[in-house]
């Protein structure tokens, strides 16, 4: 696979694929996937894109609620440009062939849902299943696409940094990366002019989460090793509403249910949320996530319930038609039974530290989406405005590189540089140990570092994770790589960032609740924690 290219883009879901297509507009692009093309983030979105779509709405309430759920710590100029530059983007997906739901047959007005912490309806979506319906389109689109290159079930292994390969102590630059093929797991290298790392999040960090697979923070990681900065990383949402059974992996039930009217029960069928907040079910995630959380512990239940009966059998089936089948395959019938919910870690609203246009302080990097910390999401992120900051950044981006490439050097883009060599050639035969270490973490992260944190929980915490990243550099340089010791090792490094940004934090502010500090210090916290 060794060759030179344009723009290298690491990741598939909205921001890889949109930011694909717009650059193939001028120039060649190669976009890699860990798995195939569905394996993102961005395939099990299920609520939707927020954008003023409304007459009745306006960008100053849809500011106003961002920076509201943001608890302090969003960038005001950040917000107004994503904001405002929705419409125009929802507009170019519209354009491209997303089928969002209609209103009705007759009006040819877009169906607009009302989500945690919003104050109006502005949630556009494809039914219950947005990603699949967005990303269906966009891989449509790019696979017609000339320009671009697709390379599924490929894994980035580290990138290429001149800093290590041609240091001129001026600039640190990013001149591609080291690719891991997972079937044959042979390393070549990919040289670019411009990187763009789309890897998603890094959910799998913890034991109960929404996301797939493949979201083991292998971009944060990466750019971490590069020299970027990473920020708020404390700052994980836990979405209230995973659903609770034994076949279900990762399912969500999606914010736009409780936008909708479900209610939040006991085992009893006694509704709770009221007693934590005056919106009750549409309060911001994470106080819905911590009053699941408190009820939990108080009853010693496993899990509560999302009661949607009252809305009727033809309300529910026509508004959540993917959410009711999968219930339904689970013996769970909407229609007569409550839904059993438990939180899980769904939305990391830190990562690298980029400018507007997604650049990090790398150049010729850029970090997009879930894995990069742009100022919109502050200390919570407002539901549904992931997806809108994915098609902002992959639009400002491509504007940024199509440009300024005119001024960039093309030394750099064939800079000569080693090829990957085998850094120890004993097999990596005991794969329990890695697979013993994986879930090692993510029990110490879900127990310690979970939704509610204590000074003691996250340095017990962080002392047995240095110890595990100590015997995985041993096992990373004594035997042969491969995607899990990949995988295992950006891991351990994702959860060693988020518990020193945990611990540098001494209050309480949005997602992240420490006992030791129960409420939000004014005089210092209105801040960001960044790490270097």
């Amino acid at each position: 696979m060794g060759q030179n290219i344009e723009n290298l883009i690491i990741g598939s879901g909205i921001a890889g694929l949109s930011l694909a297509l717009k650059l193939a507009k001028k120039q060649k692009v190669m976009v890699i996937a860990k798995g195939g093309l569905t394996d993102s983030n961005t395939w099990w979105a299920q609520g939707g894109i927020a954008g003023v779509l409304d007459e009745g709405d306006s960008f100053d309430r849809h500011i106003e609620d961002t920076m509201v759920a943001g608890a302090g710590l969003c960038r005001r100029d950040v917000v107004e440009m994503v904001v405002t530059a929705g419409p125009r983007l929802i507009g170019e997906l519209v354009g491209l062939g997303v089928p969002f739901s209609a209103e009705d047959s007759e009006s040819g007005q877009f169906h607009l849902t009302q989500e945690g912490g919003h104050s109006h309806r502005r949630v556009i979506h494809v039914d219950d299943f947005t990603g699949q319906g967005v990303l269906r389109t966009l891989i449509a689109r790019a696979r017609a696409e000339p320009n671009i290159t697709i390379i599924e079930h490929v894994m980035a292994v580290d990138l290429l940094t001149t800093d290590k390969y041609a240091p001129d102590f001026s600039q640190n630059r990013c001149i591609g990366a080291y690719v891991l093929d997972r079937q044959t797991q042979q390393i070549s290298t990919v040289r670019s002019r411009n990187t763009f790392l789309c890897t998603g999040g890094h959910g799998k960090v913890y034991l109960y989460t929404s996301n797939p697979d493949i979201a083991t923070g292998d971009g944060l990681a990466m750019g971490w090793r590069a020299g970027c900065r990473v920020a708020n990383l404390e700052f994980m949402q836990f979405h209230p509403t995973c659903l609770y059974h034994p076949q279900a992996k990762n399912f969500l039930i999606s914010e736009a249910v409780r936008g909708e009217g479900g209610k939040l029960k006991d085992r009893r069928g006694v509704e709770f949320m009221r007693a934590y907040h005056p919106l009750a079910e549409l309060a911001p995630r994470d106080i819905v996530a911590r009053a699941i959380d408190s009820e939990l512990k108080k009853t010693g239940e496993t899990n509560v319930f999302l009661d949607v009966r009252h809305l009727g059998e033809a309300f529910i089936v026509k508004h959540f038609p993917n959410i009711y089948a999968t219930c339904k395959k689970f013996g769970i019938d909407m229609v007569t039974d409550m839904i059993p919910v438990v939180p899980a870690a769904h939305y990391s609203c830190g990562g690298i530290v980029t400018d507007s246009h997604g650049r990090t302080g790398v150049a010729g990097l850029y970090a997009l989406g879930e894995t990069a910390c742009t100022g919109l999401h502050g200390a919570n992120r407002l539901a549904s405005n992931s997806l809108l900051e994915a098609l902002v950044f992959a639009d400002r981006a491509a504007e940024d590189v199509l440009t300024q490439v005119a001024t960039v050097s093309e030394d750099y883009a064939t800079l000569p540089v080693p090829e990957w060599s085998t850094q120890g050639d004993a097999p990596a035969d005991e794969v329990v140990v890695l697979s013993h270490i994986w879930d090692e973490i993510r029990r110490l992260m879900w127990h310690y570092v979970g939704i509610v944190r204590s000074d003691k929980r996250l340095k017990r915490a962080l002392s047995r994770i240095t110890a595990l990243r100590e015997e995985l550099d041993t096992y990373y340089w004594d035997y042969q790589v491969n995607d899990a010791l990949l995988e295992v090792r950006n891991l351990a490094l994702v959860a060693a960032l988020t518990i020193r940004c945990a611990m540098a934090r001494k209050e309480s502010r949005g997602i992240h609740f420490n006992l030791d500090y129960p409420v939000a210090s004014e005089s210092k916290g209105r801040k960001d924690t960044v790490i270097r």
